[in-house]
């Protein structure tokens, strides 16, 4: 028997969300093949086993967290467990001999499962101050529950006598006979002090129950129609970090309308020129080139939060977060070295980028390192929204439709291309004065992206 563990993801990474299971209960798997998907900081792996054989029992569901090596599945393989062994493994693998052999008969009595030898690799439970513990998870344990079967009884065949799935199917298809055994005054005394602490246990429990309020309402009676949907995966990685941003960070939006008319004839201009490069240009390498230059004069925005040290940390680099719609859910992968590319590069990056995200072949190195974060809803509609912030960032800047309006110049009313901005701030760490003369600066810059060409060297 097996037990494949969850194995070291990445730097920092302490446990997994299982996301979907790759293979069932009974399955026979080979070496290498991928045993399920797990979720870590937005980025989903497939973990592979790194030998094969029939897998036992799996060790959670979808939604549930699992620890850096803690188990995930249990495997047997036949072919190992076939293979020859020598005297000292033989004798090691041999079943105890019974104490008094019965007399022959000329009948033999029917085989029982005490008479039965041990499943495969079988070990006994570890014994700690003379009392056995029985090794099995929850989900074990309610299973042997459900089959009326005393756990304590089942030989167990995995990782250091754990108890797995098969090995109550096992016990539960030719149970024990079920004359009594004599028990030895420590093992009687052993069970009694179980049942005991057992008691106390569960006394406290209804004690603390009459005195504690409930910490949740209780759920709403259910209607016709309705439908339960159980929060996993990214989504749930989702609302974890907005959660933590909104409670940590004290946000504040300050919206202002910018004029993008020459922004848009510029775009037009250089559209075909990008395309006969085999790119396409949007409007974002033109608003990450305007923030590089903004942000010389406000490093402070293009920074992020030390929560542990209280201190802000100004970044030297400008590694910008786009925020990315997929079918999965809502993906932040990094375009960085703003400063040192062009905007044809930024255009091919940014590009291949989401394109792969949206793919789901974006590595998780490439969700990491943001020190600020674009988010644009511009193609779907609306006037301007209130991002949350990608934390530790300490703002994030919301971009949205470009429409034609009717505004005044030079005393006359003349059709414009009219946009909103609406960037989110950190407000522990950035006034609303700082952050109304950022958006202005940088409303001069994308209202006349020629200036842009003053920065070429």
């Amino acid at each position: 028997m097996f037990t494949f563990e969850l194995p070291e993801i990445g730097e920092g990474v302490v446990e997994g969300e299982i996301v979907r299971w790759l293979v069932a209960e009974g399955d026979q798997i080979s070496a290498d093949q991928p045993l399920c998907e797990v979720m870590t900081d937005k980025a989903t792996v497939e973990i592979s086993v790194p030998k094969g054989g029939r897998v036992v029992s799996l060790h959670g569901t979808p939604g549930d967290i699992i620890a850096v090596h803690a188990p995930l599945a249990e495997l047997y393989d036949a072919a190992a467990a076939a293979a020859p062994v020598g005297p000292a493994e033989a004798t090691a693998a041999a079943p105890p001999a019974t104490t008094a052999a019965p007399p022959a008969t000329t009948s033999a009595p029917p085989r029982t499962a005490a008479s039965q030898p041990a499943p495969p690799q079988a070990r006994a439970a570890p014994v700690t101050n003379g009392v056995s513990k029985t090794l099995a998870t929850p989900a074990v344990r309610s299973y042997a529950r459900d089959l009326e079967v005393d756990i304590h009884q089942v030989p167990g065949s995995g990782k250091g006598g754990r108890i797995t799935r098969s090995d109550l199917d096992a016990f539960a298809a030719a149970p024990p006979a079920r004359a009594p055994m004599a028990q030895t005054a420590v093992e009687q005394a052993a069970v009694e002090q179980a049942a005991v602490e057992q008691a106390a246990v569960e006394q406290a429990a209804v004690d603390q129950a009459a005195v504690a309020p409930a910490a949740l309402p209780a759920p709403a009676a259910p209607l016709r129609g309705d439908e339960r949907i159980r929060i996993i995966g990214l989504r749930r990685k989702i609302a974890e970090k907005m959660l933590e941003s909104y409670r940590t960070v004290p946000h504040f939006t300050y919206v202002d309308e910018i004029d993008a008319t020459a922004l848009v004839a510029l775009r037009a201009e250089l559209k075909p020129l990008a395309a006969a490069q085999g790119v396409s240009l949007t409007f974002m390498p033109f608003i990450m080139k305007a923030l590089c230059k903004v942000f010389m004069e406000f490093p402070t925005v293009n920074a992020v939060m030390d929560e542990a040290a209280h201190e802000l940390v100004v970044r030297g680099e400008v590694n910008i977060g786009v925020a990315t719609d997929t079918p999965a859910g809502l993906y932040v992968p990094v375009v960085r070295n703003v400063r040192s590319k062009s905007i044809l590069e930024l255009a091919r990056e940014t590009a291949d980028l989401t394109e792969r995200t949206r793919a789901g072949k974006v590595a998780l190195s490439e969700l990491q390192g943001g020190t600020f974060t674009i988010t644009s809803v511009g193609n779907i509609g609306g006037r301007f929204a209130t991002p949350i912030i990608n934390h530790p960032e300490v703002a994030i800047l919301g971009v949205n439709q470009i429409h034609d309006r009717p505004v005044v110049r030079h005393g006359e009313i003349v059709a414009r291309k009219m946009m909103y901005l609406s960037p989110s701030f950190d407000h522990r760490v950035i006034d609303g004065a700082v952050a109304a003369r950022f958006v202005a600066a940088l409303k001069i810059v994308l209202e006349q992206p020629a200036s842009l060409l003053l920065e070429l060297r």
